[in-house]
């Protein structure tokens, strides 16, 4: 076949009114136009056969992973295949086997085979990894993280085989040529390592999801996940400002995220009051009288002040004999926590199935603080602060009611009625002499 093509190709040059004993060799650049010419007509026809044969075989299926895996990207780069291999396998017919162009032009094609192919497995890659996303397994995982890995990775190895090919020696020695320049090859790509490594333990350990809530105040984060990729994870925060953060930072720093309470239908509430403690004093009759009189109370001073009296008969003490400080007496401090739990356990919008508590803490200079411990019926942010403000609203409206006073430094207003009053006894007593 070679003899042929030469011969016309020499034909074609005398036409031209070229000699082709006197251009040597141009006859063989004649028939690689021609072959090259040839790929590029088969290139086309192979792309166009593709693109519409299969695009309407595609659609005409009903299952949809066969439109994300056969896009137009992929199917163009699929016909891409077809020159450099066809320039390759030809290249012979050209050139004869021992020239120096022959071999030349033959690494160049199988380097464009490798780019060719390269391509083709990017868009492979990100066909599969939007596949993926579409699956409701798979669509709160770090999807661009992944797949900036594996496409990464592919590149890698072409460029590997570019290199090998374009110099000659085997892939292998190529490999253990770039062991010893190893520690420079992991400082230039340091990130990426690092983000390949904690992107696998993020998605492995289920630590990390795109549209979690997470905060590290550390860093200024504190808002939703809107993407995790190789290098970076965006956050978008609550004030709209985006905040990026290496991934290795999840791993090797602490973060908080917020996805548990989300999943768990509540969200706590840890809340105290202060109490004045010189307001504290033991209940008179006229106060559990008063207080029976509540029906959230009602119950509990009875079977508590029964409990008292049977404690106090028993070790010898009757009622309105012994000081306060003899047995035991209820107190208005004791009966106002019994309420707060009573109170707590009938708002509609508490959640009645997760820890509800009221606790008194250390005391200090300030006043006894006095927690209310529970969870909201929603984790939705504006209603939960909707429902704290509902719920402390009226403990600090009922607090008087329980002979109690809440804790509160002077202010401004304070000094200067506090100043009028001694000012207005000072008068007085100037009067009174």
């Amino acid at each position: 076949m070679q003899p042929l093509l030469k011969q016309w190709a020499d034909v074609l040059l005398s036409r031209l009114g070229l000699d082709p004993a006197r251009i040597g060799g141009m006859d063989q650049w004649l028939v690689l136009f021609g072959i090259v010419t040839v790929a590029l007509l088969c290139d086309r026809l192979v792309r166009v056969l593709l693109m519409r044969g299969v695009r309407r075989l595609v659609q005409r299926t009903k299952a949809t992973w066969d439109d994300l895996l056969l896009n137009d990207r992929v199917l163009s780069r699929l016909g891409h295949v077809v020159s450099p291999l066809l320039v390759y396998i030809l290249l012979p017919v050209a050139f004869p086997h021992d020239s120096d162009a022959l071999r030349i032009l033959s690494r160049l094609a199988q380097v464009g085979i490798v780019v060719v192919f390269l391509r083709l497995a990017i868009a492979v890659i990100g066909g599969v990894f939007d596949l993926a996303a579409n699956r409701p397994a798979w669509q709160d995982k770090p999807i661009k993280g992944l797949r900036q890995t594996a496409q990464g990775l592919a590149l890698l190895v072409g460029a590997i085989l570019v290199i090998s090919i374009l110099l000659g020696k085997s892939p292998v020695i190529l490999l253990t040529g770039l062991g010893a320049s190893a520690a420079v090859l992991m400082l230039v790509f340091k990130d990426s390592i690092l983000g390949f490594v904690s992107g696998i333990q993020l998605s492995a350990n289920d630590m990390l999801k795109v549209g979690d809530w997470i905060t590290m105040e550390r860093y200024g984060a504190n808002g939703y996940v809107e993407e995790v990729t190789l290098t970076t994870v965006k956050v978008r925060n609550f004030d709209n400002t985006m905040v990026t953060v290496p991934p290795y930072l999840l791993v090797s720093d602490s973060f908080q995220n917020w996805r548990a309470m989300q999943q768990s239908g509540g969200r706590r509430v840890k809340r105290s009051v202060r109490i004045d403690m010189t307001s504290i004093c033991f209940c008179t009759p006229e106060m559990l009288e008063r207080f029976r009189r509540s029906g959230l109370l009602k119950e509990y001073v009875d079977t508590k002040q029964a409990e008292i009296d049977r404690y106090n008969a028993r070790i010898g003490l009757s009622d309105g004999v012994e000081l306060p400080i003899d047995g035991r007496r209820q107190t208005n401090l004791g009966i106002f926590r019994a309420y707060l739990v009573r109170y707590l356990r009938n708002e509609p919008r508490v959640n009645r199935n997760m820890t509800l508590m009221v606790r008194q803490l250390q005391p200090t200079e300030t006043g006894l603080p006095m927690e209310l411990y529970f969870f909201t019926d929603t984790v939705d942010w504006v209603a939960y602060e909707g429902i704290q403000a509902d719920v402390f609203d009226h403990v600090l409206a009922v607090i008087p009611e329980f002979g109690l006073r809440v804790f509160q430094n002077p202010a401004g207003a304070d000094l200067q009625m506090l100043g009028g009053a001694a000012a207005q006894a000072l008068r007085d007593s100037d009067g009174g002499a």
